[in-house]
């Protein structure tokens, strides 16, 4: 166990020296008190960029110690005041740990890259990827979300490998084992992609979107629907999941004798306007629009084209949306099940830790409907 030093002795005070016959004798004046809020003036001349050593001399610690607490060492006992000291002092130098002499003296960074997806986002995917963020802040990671424009796949694996983060977490497909062997070479630890395949040398978290259309498929065909519409899409990047959701319809009404149609949809009111106007023409009984945003869209459509909600038409569907709630029927839905970002970055944590263990994979994308007034 690391000692930790006490705080220095104050210097003993000077002796007075008399004051000479007809000198007026003086007092030191204590400098004002900044005022209550104000922030505490920096003891180091102006200009001056704070060190640890300087941060440890405020404190009364060693450097070590400054060390440990800033970084949020866990292998070293310190008790709570010295922790206190120690982040207080830091506070009133304005003193920040480099992160560069960190990544150098660990022999990695703490940096995990998230490129930007090259998919419209939705709130679910949203919510995911901030507990993700939090969860990884908490294990002392710094997350950086990175944009490619006009890069692509195992291209923009060099992109990233240029800032060696020492984990990278890929949505989407498009990885492949080049760019997992760049990333690798580059010093990342970890290389986890999110998508519905696994690529050689990477952990995967397989979220294969065709249990959502299945899910959907076979609620719908449960209440006594036999022809069934799928709303595609036609928005660019939402392939790699309406693809999938359309084939987990068909899949699941296989051989039951009730009809898939597929329906491409812009995601514009027109576009809903003139799909309602020739609904009847269709012959539709049930729909699943995709996902609630969509399905919200095309049930405004239906209902002001005169297509009853759910006696002609049963609607659903995905995301589970508050949203959905609030219409009037309430909106049946596909709610999906995704990990924690607590377990996503307990795997993360774990492949930096041992970046020679096999490349873990797992299923983690669940799917249960929630039924409610529109079918």
């Amino acid at each position: 166990m690391v000692q930790i030093p006490n705080p220095p002795v104050p210097a003993a005070t000077a002796p007075t020296r008399p004051v000479p016959r007809g000198a007026v004798p003086t007092r030191s004046v204590p400098p004002p008190r900044a005022p209550t809020g104000a922030a505490p003036a920096n003891p180091l001349p102006a200009g001056t960029v704070p060190t640890s050593a300087d941060v440890a001399r405020l404190a009364g610690v060693s450097r070590a110690t400054v060390s440990y607490v800033l970084n949020n060492a866990d292998a070293v006992r310190i008790s709570e005041p010295t922790r206190r000291r120690v982040r207080d002092a830091a506070r009133e130098l304005g003193y920040v740990p480099h992160a560069a002499a960190r990544s150098l003296r660990a022999g990695h960074s703490r940096m995990v890259l998230m490129p930007a997806p090259a998919f419209p986002v939705g709130p679910v995917y949203s919510q995911f990827i901030n507990d993700l963020q939090v969860a990884l802040g908490r294990l002392d990671y710094t997350v950086v979300q990175y944009g490619t424009v006009g890069v692509h796949d195992d291209e923009a694996a060099r992109s990233w490998a240029e800032l060696r983060p020492v984990a990278v977490l890929v949505p989407g497909s498009g990885l492949g084992p080049r760019g997992v062997a760049v990333l690798k070479r580059s010093g990342a630890r970890a290389v986890v992609t999110l998508g519905p395949e696994t690529v050689e040398g990477a952990h995967a978290l397989l979220m294969d979107h065709d249990v959502v259309g299945h899910r959907a498929g076979t609620h719908l065909f449960d209440q006594g629907r036999r022809s069934i519409g799928v709303v595609v899409p036609r928005e660019p990047g939402l392939e790699a999941f309406s693809a999938p959701r359309l084939a987990g319809v068909r899949a699941a009404l296989r051989g039951t004798g009730a009809t898939v149609t597929e329906l491409p949809l812009a995601h514009d009111e027109g576009a809903a306007t003139r799909l309602a106007a020739r609904w009847r023409d269709l012959g539709l009984d049930a729909v699943f629009t995709y996902n609630d945003e969509y399905a919200m869209l095309l049930m405004r459509a239906l209902q002001d084209a005169g297509v009853r909600v759910p006696e002609e038409t049963a609607v659903v569907g995905a995301d589970n949306l508050m949203l959905g709630r609030l219409l009037r029927p309430r909106l049946t839905t596909v709610h999906l099940d995704l990990p924690s970002g607590t377990e996503l970055a307990a795997l993360v944590d774990r492949a930096v830790r041992d970046p020679a263990a096999a490349p873990e994979a797992h299923e983690v994308l669940g799917a249960s409907v929630i039924r409610r007034e529109s079918g």
